[in-house]
């Protein structure tokens, strides 16, 4: 009446393993791109309160570097507006953006590679 059950449990780890390994990557990518996020938007509000207290575009350029030194400085870009004449009571926008790669191999194929993640802050000029 009892049956061998020799294989049971690599059957069983062969239908669980793939759901499990993608939820972890799925989990890591997460990770990666709220902290892009959380760090782009950091990094551009304090570019944009530079910028809104005077700074020239180097000094804001030199603070979003600073803040943000855990992303790739080479693919990290800054957009300034207006680059120049910031006059009283206007306004300062400074935007980041990122293009990060997924790692997990079915969400790469569903998202657009790479996956642009973008920060924004805008003030008024003091």
């Amino acid at each position: 009446m009892i049956k061998s059950e020799r294989g049971q449990a690599i059957v069983e780890l062969a239908l669980a393993l793939p759901i499990l390994l993608l939820l972890v990557f799925g989990m890591i990518d997460f990770g990666r791109i709220f902290h892009t996020y959380l760090t782009l938007e950091h990094a551009s509000r304090e570019a944009a309160r530079v910028a809104s207290v005077g700074g020239d575009n180097n000094t804001v350029l030199q603070n979003v570097y600073l803040v943000a030194n855990a992303l790739d400085k080479e693919r990290l870009e800054i957009q300034i507006t207006p680059e120049a004449d910031r006059d009283r009571g206007s306004y300062v926008t400074v935007t980041a953006i990122y293009p990060i790669e997924m790692i997990t191999p079915f969400l790469e194929k569903l998202v657009n590679q790479p996956f642009i993640i973008k920060g924004e802050t805008v003030m008024r000029v003091e």
